[in-house]
């Protein structure tokens, strides 16, 4: 993302953009920016995201 290098979506062969997309685990929602296909929508989830913030909401949640 920040090195310029572009991805694209696998299935619709266009870049990915940044857009605010919302997340729902457990009847719990969040929202962040992450890649996103214009087109059909799929997201990328860089894997400093999932091990993350990701995981402590899911960590967090599953205590509860």
């Amino acid at each position: 993302m920040g090195d310029g290098k572009k991805l694209t979506c696998g299935a619709c062969c266009i870049p990915l953009t940044e857009e605010k997309t919302h997340f729902s685990y457990l009847g719990h929602a969040f929202s962040t920016t992450v890649l996103r296909c214009p087109s059909c929508g799929q997201v990328f989830i860089p894997e400093e995201l999932a091990r993350g913030r990701m995981a402590e909401v899911e960590q967090t949640l599953e205590d509860k």
